[in-house]
């Protein structure tokens, strides 16, 4: 989990997305969104559980995931357009 994720989605303005992330393994992870009005910032267990945020981009909106320290695991994201 050290390199964690971080993307650029290609996302059409005025459409809205849902992001479902999932983490398995040991620990937690955190998830932000850049420019931080695209979402919150969450914390997500590495227990298997899927977090999911609803995301209107009105401009690029970049996606981080990084693991807490000591965690270990993976982490697996897939982007829906509602």
């Amino acid at each position: 989990m050290s390199d964690g994720i971080h993307t650029e989605p290609e996302l059409n303005e005025g459409k809205t997305y849902r992001l479902n992330l999932v983490c398995a393994g040991t620990g937690s992870a955190q998830l932000v969104f850049v420019p931080a009005n695209a979402g919150a910032k969450a914390t997500v267990p590495c227990d298997g559980s899927v977090v999911q945020q609803q995301i209107s981009p009105d401009k690029l909106v970049r996606i981080n995931v990084e693991g807490s320290k000591g965690a270990s695991g993976v982490v697996a994201w897939q982007i829906d357009a509602l």
